[in-house]
């Protein structure tokens, strides 16, 4: 079986948090201020994607690179 950026445990925790925010954010404090909303989803989003990015990279160094941008 091939490894894939999912069985990565820091882009399984992402996730999770994205799951998480998605929840908070859903909540009626959240639901008045839709920039605030928006920019904290994407920036949990862009966590679990920069790991998968990096992963798919042909060097370890773009991996790791992209790994400290998450």
């Amino acid at each position: 079986m091939e490894k894939g950026f999912e069985q990565i445990i820091s882009w399984q925790k992402a996730r999770r948090l994205n799951t998480e925010i998605y929840r908070v954010t859903g909540n009626s404090s959240f639901g008045r201020d839709f920039a605030l909303k928006d920019q904290i989803r994407r920036a949990s989003i862009s966590i679990s994607s920069n790991i998968a990015e990096g992963y798919g990279r042909k060097t370890d160094k773009e991996f790791i690179y992209f790994l400290n941008v998450a």
